[in-house]
């Protein structure tokens, strides 16, 4: 054949598929027709449903990719018949706190926290008592109460869609209280709860959810670098650690609710309302975020490198269920339970609050608030 005579075959056999589309296109528009007709009253009734939840979404702009999820939220809002969302960004001035605030006061069901660990204590803040739940949208280095309640971290499209339809859940807050150097804290959360001025004494609340401590650990916090936590995440916080090995002891005096106070050393004071860290640590295995009472650890160690090796495998160990109470560790973490902790350090030493650092304290209490936050997770 010639290429003549090809092409007009091909021309053929594209002629026959076109009209064989064109008529099953034509049968597909009938039938689409037929089933559209009768199914009228059924379009009427999804415009008549009841306005489901209004949503407010309180997102820290600093955060990569916020200005997408935006569209993203109000997609997923219009694909479940929901009201327009609420859209509230963080600014310098307020964290989240006053956003959180302005969107209960408009009738919001559901306020989500979109940014890092800072914008979920914030959110919070507001919404303690209110019985208005809170969703989490995680996008920062920790993510620490999202992975406690198993929300997903690094999908934040899932993280909307456990927000949209999971189940409420009521869970204790912890609040760390600095009875002395108040004026010293830095801590814009708190600040923006109340009218005091920021450089008061009196005592203040601190919200935190997950832990707060004093010692190693918030030198950790505190000695992290930003642009490295951008680069690798919460390994960032393992690295500044690694600097802090051979810190100082605290001398500790601790009071737990009415029993005597006791005298420790120590290198880190946590108080914790519950205890997984990120990879796959589990720091705190005895806190529940449910049963109304903190858990305290005391983290000691001695001897230099060995002591925090072995410090390190109580810490695996405890996570798999095993317990070594010998006293002869020279790497130990030792727990016990209350409602309040008091707790007094010699100088005074760093704190953070769900890995903010808040300044520097002598004395601090932590109470617990049962059941006075819902949050959002699966059902």
């Amino acid at each position: 054949m010639t290429w003549v005579a090809w092409v007009a075959v091909v021309a053929g056999v594209l002629a026959l598929v076109a009209v064989g589309l064109g008529l099953w296109v034509w049968r597909q528009q009938r039938a689409l027709g037929a089933r559209v007709s009768p199914a009228a009253p059924a379009a009427t009734e999804a415009v008549d449903r009841p306005a489901g939840q209004l949503v407010a979404f309180v997102a820290n702009p600093s955060k990569p990719d916020v200005a997408d999820l935006r569209a993203a939220v109000r997609k997923a809002a219009a694909e479940q018949y929901l009201p327009e969302p609420l859209w509230l960004e963080t600014t310098v001035e307020d964290p989240g706190v006053g956003q959180a605030r302005e969107a209960v006061e408009k009738g919001a069901d559901l306020v989500v926290a979109v940014g890092g660990d800072g914008t979920v204590r914030a959110v919070a803040e507001a919404l303690a008592g209110t019985g208005v739940p809170m969703g989490l949208m995680p996008l920062g280095t920790g993510n620490l109460l999202a992975r406690n309640l198993d929300v997903p971290v690094g999908d934040p499209l899932a993280a909307l869609q456990l927000a949209l339809d999971g189940v409420d859940k009521p869970i204790d807050v912890g609040w760390l209280r600095v009875e002395r150097w108040e004026s010293q804290m830095d801590d814009d959360i708190a600040e923006a709860a109340d009218d005091l001025p920021d450089d008061t004494d009196v005592p203040r609340d601190h919200i935190f959810l997950v832990i707060a401590g004093l010692g190693f650990d918030a030198a950790m916090v505190a000695d992290a670098d930003d642009e490295l936590k951008a680069k690798v995440g919460w390994i960032a916080y393992f690295m500044a650690g690694v600097r802090h090995l051979h810190g100082r002891r605290l001398r500790v005096r601790l009071t737990l609710d009415d029993h005597p106070p006791q005298q420790l050393r120590a290198r880190s004071l946590l108080v914790g309302n519950c205890g997984r860290l990120p990879g796959g640590i589990t720091l705190l295995p005895d806190a529940v975020l449910d049963d109304g009472v903190l858990d305290i650890a005391s983290i000691d160690t001695r001897g230099g490198i060995a002591g925090w090796a072995q410090l390190f495998g109580e810490v695996v160990l405890q996570g798999v269920g095993v317990r070594n109470e010998s006293a002869a560790k020279i790497g130990r973490i030792d727990h016990a339970r209350a409602r309040r902790a008091r707790i007094q350090v010699a100088g005074g030493e760093h704190v953070q609050v769900d890995g903010d650092i808040v300044g520097r304290a002598s004395e601090v209490t932590a109470r617990v608030d049962p059941a006075a936050l819902v949050v959002r997770v699966a059902g």
